[in-house]
């Protein structure tokens, strides 16, 4: 399947510098993580590395525990494609992950959209009612070729 765009993805040396600035250590399984998510283009929930980690390399818990990290450290971003499953996808160093998801609500397929067309409606949205700094989080919800 193809994706809306490929972003150059850090190579993990980079990752591993990342990690080490944050004074943390690139232990096995966030390596290991990290490498996973490397690989795919699409955001991926915790069972989906687990299962696809090397079996025996760590467990279901140490890759909740990890990706809580890395999330906090701003390595990966968390999205909610509304299913109550959080999924995870790699951030390179720079990118603040903004982008938009097509997701198929028979196979739970993912694409990413990148052009954002909200931003002028979120301007105005803003100014209209006084906020600053506003986000948005938007995710579409269809059914894929293959599905159909």
């Amino acid at each position: 399947m193809k994706h809306g765009h490929c972003h150059p993805r850090a190579e993990l040396p980079k990752l591993a510098e990342q990690l080490r600035r944050k004074s943390r250590k690139l232990t096995g399984p966030r390596q290991a993580i990290l490498e996973i998510l490397r690989r795919h283009s699409h955001p991926m929930s915790n069972k989906e590395i687990f299962a696809a980690l090397p079996k025996g390399d760590c467990d279901l818990a140490t890759v909740y525990r990890s990706m809580h990290l890395l999330e906090s450290m701003k390595m990966v971003k968390r999205f909610d494609l509304g299913d109550g499953m959080a999924r995870f996808e790699l951030l390179a160093e720079g990118d603040d992950g903004h982008h938009h998801h097509l997701v198929c609500t028979g196979c739970s397929a993912v694409v990413e959209i990148e052009e954002c067309f909200i931003r002028e409606l979120e301007e105005n949205i803003a100014v209209r009612n006084g906020f600053k700094a506003i986000t948005h989080k938007l995710e579409f919800f269809g059914i894929c070729p293959k599905c159909q």
